[in-house]
């Protein structure tokens, strides 16, 4: 197991390494195209200089006093005049390379580290300066502007599972931001050393923290947390990240065989599900059509409807328009049968009126017709009257002679009272009857 986490890590080496970072050694011609470029595709942030200024004014200067003295001692004025002008010329010339040799440019984004007898004694902002003194020299130049990237695939990084990534690349961007601490303290060369084991372990640290099965989420995570601990441990350096991400994961090949299929069954899922999603939406359009058919064969139901009520309130309207004129016939025809039945009543009630004023004045005719029957009445009254027998005896007592008599006498005045009374009886309807008459 041992021996194929090292091969894999060894290949993995060999397809992608860490960026290199080192220093070169250049003279000024040279400081630009390091700073920039690098050499060899690793990264350059520290160039040390290669000044050789003080040598060349020195023997321009002493072949000027050599010249000098070689005039002043030849005994000849016209060889002294030249040789003092041969003199002052290389003296010209040698203040003149000195001049040009105290120049010093610093490049923008970049700082002079300068030293004084080897002892470094502070820095050069970007400008132009004059280092008059020979002891005086620019050691090192540091870019401190550039937002310098570094990449670091970490091999053989085990997860919570104990499983072995194949791989974690690392990038992150670090600037400079103190080059007296980072020439005096480590240098670019040990600095390379440092910040790859550094990088190493906060990436096995986090792919510890994460399982094989989220181990591609750490492709874009938030790496927060590892930049203020590589900060932490730079900062004496003089060095600060100030960006970090992890672009890839690489999973070991079985494992990533198996994510393989698991991508493939994910994307026939999904592939699956936009095909139901697809089918799904055309249902629904085809049921939404329908309710649409719907909605339209209910409005024109509507319409048919409103259509038929409308016609039903005509019809009823008119049906009531004949009703009330029916109505309006037969109440005329009530009030002139009543006018009519009314006036005859009036006519009859006037007629009844002088019937009954007629009959008022007819009242004396009636009582005068009422007494004239009356005293016919009387007469027959009398006529047919029972008259009274008197049988008297003599001494007040009645004699045998008159009992016998009066036996004789009882059954005929019977008779004669049965009679009498229905005579009586036609008397009395008479008499009823002329009263009715009057009343």
């Amino acid at each position: 197991m041992a021996e194929s986490m090292g091969a894999q890590a060894r290949a993995v080496a060999n397809a992608q390494e860490f960026s290199r970072i080192k220093e070169v050694v250049s003279g000024w011609s040279g400081v630009r195209q390091f700073l920039r470029g690098g050499e060899g595709g690793q990264i350059v942030p520290v160039v040390i200089l290669k000044d050789r200024r003080r040598y060349g004014w020195l023997f321009l200067l002493g072949v000027a006093i050599y010249v000098m003295g070689f005039g002043l001692f030849s005994g000849s004025v016209a060889v002294a005049v030249l040789a003092g002008l041969v003199a002052l010329f290389f003296l010209a010339l040698a203040l003149l390379w000195l001049w040009r040799g105290a120049i010093v440019e610093i490049e923008q984004g970049t700082t002079g580290v300068l030293s004084r007898y080897g002892r470094i004694e502070g820095t050069l902002p970007p400008g132009r300066h004059y280092l008059w003194r020979p002891w005086d020299k620019v050691e090192f130049v540091v870019d401190t502007a550039t937002e310098i990237p570094y990449l670091a695939p970490v091999a053989v990084c085990p997860t919570r599972e104990n499983v072995p990534l194949k791989a974690i690349e690392f990038f992150l961007k670090f600037r400079i931001v103190d080059p007296l601490a980072f020439v005096r303290t480590i240098g670019a060369s040990n600095f390379d050393l440092v910040l790859s084991s550094a990088v190493q372990d906060a990436i096995r640290q986090r792919s510890r923290q994460v399982s094989t099965e989220k181990a591609y989420d750490l492709r874009g995570s938030d790496v927060g947390d590892m930049q203020e601990y590589l900060n932490r441990q730079l900062a004496s350096y003089g060095v600060r990240i100030l960006g970090a991400n992890i672009p890839d994961v690489q999973l070991p090949d079985q494992y990533q065989t198996h994510l393989a299929t698991r991508e493939r069954v994910a994307k026939e899922l999904a592939a699956y599900e936009r095909e139901w999603e697809l089918t799904r939406k055309q249902r629904i359009d085809t049921l939404l059509m329908e309710i649409e058919r719907s909605k339209k064969d209910r409005d024109a139901r509507l319409i048919e409807v409103k259509e038929a009520r409308n016609r039903a309130r005509q019809d009823v309207a008119r049906m009531l328009e004949e009703k009330e004129t029916e109505a309006q016939r037969v109440r005329l025809e009530i009030e002139t049968r009543g006018r009519a039945a009314l006036t005859e009543a009036e006519n009859e009630a006037t007629a009844l009126r002088h019937l009954g004023q007629a009959h008022r004045d007819n009242r004396a005719v009636v009582r005068y017709e009422l007494a004239r029957r009356r005293i016919e009445v009387g007469e027959r009254l009398m006529q047919h009257a029972p008259r009274p027998v008197l049988v008297r005896g003599e001494g007040g007592e009645q004699s045998a002679l008159s009992t016998l008599i009066l036996a004789q006498m009882i059954p005929q005045l019977t008779r004669n009272g049965g009679a009498s009374n229905g005579a009586g009886d036609t008397v009395r309807k008479t008499a009823m009857d002329l009263i009715d008459g009057e009343g």
